[in-house]
């Protein structure tokens, strides 16, 4: 088992591409790889990985091995895991990376359900807007929407299986700005701005009878999606400026009154999310628990 867990940790840092990022993804300890790999550097008499301070990467005897490795280990670790098939509940744990919306918005209703039908599993997730190799950050499984979902992956539907981005301003900023009525109007107005993680600014569409507008907002406010998508509400409420968002985020202010829909005829509809995993044969116990549990608590 020892040579087993070198072999693994092998794998696990040339695919991270680094101690430090393997160790996130693994929540180990990047000394602790270092170790395991020099173990078995040291048994074998072969350098596999070249180090240096800014860098990790497999020599070519490290890339053979590795090459090799990679499906072996897997087919262990599913073998491994078909006796988890056996325990009156799956144990372990279940990795999910997904966006913030998905967090915030499609987890809250299913993960009080799922953790007390499955005390025995773990659950971490991870909430970000990159759109991560699930593999090479370490996770089973993760929530995307459709355009940004890879072709070899299986998706199954997860959360709202329609969804729409409303638009809306404070009651004091309407009263000063006054209501745009057509989308191009939007030129005229203080707009609330997302950047991804990818540099690139959010751009918003509207649709009205087969009608679709693009506009490309400016405004005083530009916070990053996902991670200071509150701030942003924060500064609608306030007076700031218009926003777009999910609908769903937006409602509790509908609600109070604290903003007011804005274009809501042109307020444009999508499909729901998804949860995608790698297509295999065997699915680790925790993430069969978990995408039966998703079937069956499919919205219609």
């Amino acid at each position: 088992m020892a040579e087993f867990d070198d072999l693994k940790a092998l794998v696990t840092v040339a695919t991270a591409g680094g101690f430090r990022e393997a160790a996130r993804a693994t929540n180990g300890s990047a000394s602790q790889l270092s170790e395991a790999v020099r173990r078995l550097e040291a048994r074998l008499g072969v350098r596999l990985l070249n180090r240096t301070t800014r860098s990790v990467a497999a020599t070519e005897a490290g890339r053979e091995l590795i090459g090799r490795l990679g499906p072996a280990l897997g087919e262990i670790e599913a073998a491994l895991d078909i006796v988890n098939g056996y325990r009156d509940t799956p144990r372990g744990t279940l990795r999910l990376n997904v966006p913030v919306v998905a967090a915030r918005l499609v987890l809250p209703s299913l993960i009080p359900d799922f953790l007390a039908t499955y005390p025995d599993v773990q659950l971490e997730v991870i909430a970000e807007e990159s759109f991560v190799d699930l593999l090479a950050a370490g996770c089973d499984a993760g929530i995307r929407y459709d355009e940004r979902l890879e072709q070899d992956m299986i998706a199954v539907p997860i959360g709202p299986r329609t969804q729409r981005f409303a638009t809306a301003a404070s009651p004091d900023y309407l009263a000063r700005r006054g209501h745009p009525r057509h989308p191009r109007e939007l030129a005229d107005h203080a707009c609330i701005l997302g950047r991804f993680a990818s540099g690139a600014v959010t751009i918003w569409e509207f649709e009205r009878q087969g009608d679709v507008v693009r506009i490309e907002p400016t405004g005083p406010l530009t916070v990053r999606v996902g991670g200071a998508t509150d701030l942003a509400v924060a500064a609608a409420v306030a007076g700031v400026g218009i926003i777009q968002l999910f609908e769903e985020w937006l409602q509790p202010h509908f609600v109070e009154g604290t903003l007011v829909p804005v274009l809501e005829p042109w307020w444009q509809q999508f499909s729901g999310p998804f949860l995608y995993y790698p297509g295999r044969r065997h699915l680790p116990a925790p993430l069969r628990a978990f995408v039966d549990f998703v079937r069956a608590r499919a919205e219609p």
